[in-house]
């Protein structure tokens, strides 16, 4: 029962007879917060990447003589 009233409430919504997110909106908030997620893996890859590598190559300029 619960679903029929959320789909009659969200054409209500679409149908611009309510307030709130349209179809349209909330399929584009979804797919907005999914990317933000990818994004943010994506983010944490490259920062424990650059932890490592700043433990095993020295940083740069340090230890070779400069031209």
């Amino acid at each position: 029962m619960k679903t029929i009233y959320t789909w009659r409430r969200q054409d209500r919504i679409d149908k611009g007879l309510e307030p709130g997110l349209t179809s349209g909106e909330l399929s584009e908030l979804a797919a907005a917060k999914q990317r933000i997620a990818a994004l943010e893996a994506e983010l944490a890859v490259h920062r424990r990447a650059s932890e490592l590598l700043g433990k095993v190559v020295p940083p740069k300029g340090g230890s070779r003589p400069s031209r």
